[in-house]
């Protein structure tokens, strides 16, 4: 399972909001609602959001094994 916890660490971090990435940076808020609940998101949308947080996707993804893996 993929998971968005470092995300929203990685956010804290660089002391950035979600309402700067959608205002600022014009990440669509229907994005960070599909992080929030695991959905999935394009490599497009990864790399964006590396760029934006000056950081590698380890920052902002990690894979969980879960017992149905």
């Amino acid at each position: 399972m993929i998971s968005y916890k470092p995300f929203y660490q990685t956010l804290l971090k660089k002391q950035m909001t979600e309402y700067a990435l959608i205002f600022k940076h014009g990440i669509p808020a229907n994005t960070l609602h599909r992080m929030k609940h695991g959905g999935a998101v394009t490599t497009k949308t990864l790399d964006e959001l590396c760029f934006i947080l000056d950081c590698n996707i380890s920052d902002i993804v990690e894979y969980v094994k879960t017992d149905e893996d």
